[in-house]
């Protein structure tokens, strides 16, 4: 049986996901599953967890706690990354406020844009620290990446360090889902073909037994409309063509056309959610401490009523108020989730092929994007492994949007791998959505102003 290492499973609730995906295949029910995180109450509130996704499953596996991370890693044959350095307070909070002083106002704030760059500058160099120490003690291990943002922190794994990596989300199966929902079409009846980078990703093909979806799709958005909270990809697919993967309101802060200070017109038309991760981040937070309380003890008295009340002050929407009191009630139960990490470990071991989105870097699969950088594409996996399918080209419209995100993303990457302070500043100049909103001097400015809020958080950079 495997070793499974999660770093970051103070990630509770997606760590129970993860857990009842790899738990729920016969094949890895008995596998050792090693908990680590740097938060001592958190990770006891996972093993808890984990205990009780074992136990509704009918399964034993071993699962292990450990505070140290070179102890948890020893011997691993995979490791999950699922962590964030700084969490919400003060590093997200710094990434959303102190842009907001120039007019730059972001959504999610983790993957491009001001708020994807110092992510990606404190993130980078941890990630490459955990690296380090599975060369030592588990070099031939897998590396499944689940750490934002995707494609720059994958990108710095391949360039600083052997470890074998594939970077994952859930953007390419979801979008598929939810197309095949406003197209009333059992998802199992549709069929795709999807490349790009990550949260930019395309659709090259969307059909239903061998019928190209895609004039249905436009059909029925001129009949009835894009969804309320889609209005953006729905913009964008009429513009291109193309549908692409990642939501709204991720998409919105990518391009520069959608978030402008001077256009509050804008964000009432394409119904864009300014500081949706912030608001998110505190719906978690609002409701963390009964949710741990049921989620140690399912028997616990709960008060519904108050768990309802500190959610919506909170600012949460009904489906995720909805969510919570399913969960509570118990209708929550285990059951496999969409995504890909517990089915590579599967095919890995057992060789029965899987195909997954997966990020990897380039090296010819879309031959019409840099080889450098990383592609999010097609990949098989079976006991030869992980085996990246080359797309060829792209609609050429599809990769001149894409580069304008390569761009800053390999800007970057190299100003963490290097330490340069001017390539942080030439990516903030050339990222698409603050290049729209602040002139040069700005951009300097604040810069300047994020590292310092962001302190000890961030390694030190040089001229």
């Amino acid at each position: 049986m495997p070793k499974i290492v999660f770093l970051g499973a103070g990630s509770t609730v997606f760590a129970r996901n993860l857990l009842t995906d790899i738990l729920s295949f016969p094949e890895l029910a008995s596998s050792t599953i090693v908990l680590h995180d740097i938060d001592a109450e958190r990770l006891e509130t996972t093993f808890r967890v984990g205990q009780q996704t074992a136990e509704a499953l009918g399964v034993k596996p071993v699962i292990e706690t450990h505070l140290n991370r070179r102890k948890a890693l020893e011997g691993a044959d995979y490791a999950i990354g699922m962590f964030q350095v700084g969490g919400y307070d003060p590093c997200t909070i710094t990434d959303f406020e102190v842009p907001k002083k120039y007019g730059l106002k972001q959504t999610i704030g983790d993957t491009l844009g001001i708020g994807g760059i110092m992510r990606a500058l404190r993130t980078i160099p941890v990630y490459l620290e955990m690296c380090r120490d599975m060369e030592e003690l588990c070099p031939d291990a897998l590396l499944l990446n689940y750490v934002n943002p995707m494609a720059m922190v994958t990108w710095a794994i391949n360039r600083g360090t052997p470890i074998k990596t594939v970077g994952l989300c859930h953007s390419v199966q979801g979008t598929a889902r939810q197309l095949a929902a406003f197209l009333d079409i059992p998802f199992e009846e549709v069929n795709y073909i999807c490349a790009g980078i990550n949260h930019m990703a395309f659709y090259l093909r969307f059909e239903r037994d061998g019928q190209d979806l895609y004039p249905l799709l436009d059909k029925n958005v001129q009949e009835k409309g894009p969804p309320e909270w889609d209005r953006v990809r729905f913009e964008m697919f009429k513009r291109l063509s193309y549908f692409v993967t990642e939501s709204s309101e991720h998409f919105a802060e990518y391009v520069p056309w959608f978030i402008k200070h001077d256009r509050p017109d804008l964000i009432d038309k394409f119904n864009i959610p300014l500081d949706e991760y912030p608001r998110r981040c505190e719906v978690q937070i609002a409701g963390w401490e009964i949710v741990r309380d049921a989620l140690e003890d399912p028997e616990a008295d709960i008060d519904h009523r108050d768990l309802v009340d500190q959610l919506k002050i909170a600012g949460a929407h009904q489906h995720e108020i909805a969510y919570v009191m399913d969960f509570l009630s118990g209708k929550g139960k285990p059951e496999r989730s969409h995504e890909y990490g517990a089915y590579i470990i599967h095919a890995l071991e057992t060789g029965k092929p899987q195909v997954v989105y997966g990020n990897v870097m380039n090296e010819g699969l879309i031959t019409n994007l840099p080889e450098s950088c990383c592609v999010e594409v097609p990949c098989l996996v079976d006991k030869n492994g992980l085996q990246p399918v080359s797309v060829g080209q792209l609609p050429i419209q599809l990769t001149s949007l894409i580069q304008t995100n390569i761009t800053v993303q390999a800007l970057t990457v190299e100003a963490a791998l290097s330490g340069k302070r001017d390539h942080i500043y030439h990516a903030a100049m050339l990222d698409p959505h603050t290049a729209a909103e602040l002139d040069l001097d700005q951009i300097w400015h604040l810069v300047d102003e994020m590292l310092a809020a962001h302190g000890e958080w961030l390694p030190s950079f040089s001229n």
